[in-house]
């Protein structure tokens, strides 16, 4: 079995890949994205962190985070963001879930792990910022990152650091590396 060795870094700056179990299209109406956003909400009142950016596609979320200087817990933030959203979105949608998914506390929601990566420099950051921004055109859901709602390009645009026409043709430093 591979060894996952994650960097903790206090303060860090992280690119986080989440994908759904089976890669059910969970966030595929609004209610369920919401949500996500209140589970989020909920633990970065005891956890907190900066959301720098962040996009929700029907089966995973791409985002990236900034912890606090005195802290680099990001397993526990994404470990009960998971759990919050499992119990609540199951009470409303109940999944079959096997006999071994019960062993282990899983609800057949959330693939078991996530895809972490520490941003090195500012040219790293921006890459990532793109590569979350055109994901939903890379995915075939719209034509434009300005047509996907769930997304914050369009904060990026308000705060005048994107042009409004940005991602119409994909972009020369698009990261290339795939995280899904």
């Amino acid at each position: 079995m591979p060894e996952y060795r994650r960097v903790y870094l206090k303060g860090g700056t992280y690119f986080f890949t989440v994908v759904t179990y089976k890669r059910i299209h969970v966030f595929k109406n609004v209610p369920a994205i919401r949500l996500l956003n209140d589970c989020i909400k909920a633990t970065m009142q005891n956890y907190p962190f900066k959301i720098n950016a962040m996009v929700i596609l029907p089966d995973h979320v791409h985002t990236i985070w900034t912890m606090p200087d005195v802290d680099d817990d990001f397993s526990t933030r994404w470990r009960l963001i998971k759990k919050r959203f499992s119990r609540k979105f199951q009470s409303v949608h109940p999944a079959s879930v096997s006999g071994s998914m019960v062993k282990k506390q899983e609800q057949g929601i959330w693939q078991k792990r996530f895809w972490e990566h520490l941003i090195r420099d500012d040219e790293d950051f921006n890459m990532h910022c793109d590569y979350i921004h055109y994901n939903p055109v890379k995915h075939g859901l719209v034509k434009s990152p300005g047509s996907w709602e769930h997304t914050s390009y369009h904060q990026f645009v308000n705060k005048g650091l994107y042009p409004p026409n940005w991602g119409i043709h994909e972009p020369e430093k698009l990261q290339k590396v795939s995280y899904e």
